[in-house]
């Protein structure tokens, strides 16, 4: 079983901090590279379309997602 690892960002200049299983992490670092982004500049854009979910929530639901359309490509 994988350990959460916490990750420290600011969002709308407030510092917060995420805890993500490390595949996860994996995920969206590339995602950010990919894109030309900071892992920050990520998040804030996962921050912005989250909703009401957490933010952890967010971050796990969209790798998944970005995950899956790869997988059918």
């Amino acid at each position: 079983m994988s350990t959460l690892r916490k990750r420290s960002i600011l969002l709308a200049g407030h510092a917060t901090s995420v805890a993500l299983e490390p595949e996860f992490w994996a995920v969206l670092d590339s995602w950010a590279k990919t894109e030309g982004l900071s892992l920050a500049g990520l998040m804030q854009k996962l921050d912005a379309g989250r909703g009401r979910r957490p933010l952890a929530s967010a971050c796990r639901v969209a790798a998944l997602e970005r995950t899956a359309r790869h997988a059918a490509t």
